[in-house]
């Protein structure tokens, strides 16, 4: 169990304050407040919840999916990261790169029903809206694994670094306070299981 001195934890206690209802109340996290809900623009798969800065072009994407019992510790959320690319269509040599693999310790986080989790960070250059210019974007992704509920819980943070002067996101671009990594951890760290009833 964590320590009264255990100071990421006590960060992630402070971020409950601030939670946000997933799924409707079942899970809860600190999004960033400056986040836009997608789900008030436009239709939402069920087992998503996508929040944007709409100045920035970064987005946290939380998905609920199915546990992939072939794939195990590391290469379980490398699994999940080609998922992505193909998603993003980022499947061709040099499109895509992965920078590191960590595994974070249960001390780290309120999400104490995982068997574990492991943090990606990467690369791939995306195109938005399927046109031809590309964006370089820092993929982040945390995958936690419950194989007790059969589900596969991956937070990801996409972070554009590089925007084409062709792509559609150069013209709605404006100079802004951009989401850091530390938001991110905080999403990570302050991830809680209210009502296992939503993994069916």
């Amino acid at each position: 169990m964590p320590t009264s001195t255990d100071h990421s934890f006590i960060i992630a206690l402070a971020n409950t304050a601030m939670a946000r209802p997933l799924f409707g109340g079942a899970l809860s996290a600190a999004i960033p407040p400056s986040a836009q809900d997608i789900s008030e623009l436009r239709q939402i798969p069920d087992n998503q919840e996508v929040f944007a800065n709409s100045q920035t072009d970064q987005s946290i994407i939380i998905e609920l999916l199915e546990y992939q019992s072939h794939v195990q510790g590391a290469e379980a959320v490398r699994y999940h990261f080609d998922d992505v690319a193909a998603s993003n269509g980022a499947i061709e040599s040099g499109s895509w790169k992965i920078q590191g693999v960590e595994q974070l310790t249960q001390s780290e986080l309120l999400l104490q029903e995982c068997s574990s989790a492991w943090l990606l960070s990467g690369a791939q250059l995306v195109s938005k809206f399927n046109e031809q210019a590309k964006n370089t974007v820092n993929i982040y992704l945390c995958l936690f694994r419950l194989p007790q509920f059969t589900t596969d819980i991956l937070v990801t943070f996409n972070d554009p670094v590089c925007i084409d002067p062709l792509s559609s996101s150069a013209a709605g671009f404006v100079a802004a306070v951009p989401w850091t990594l530390q938001d991110f951890q905080n999403v990570l760290q302050s991830f809680r299981l209210l009502n296992p009833g939503v993994f069916g």
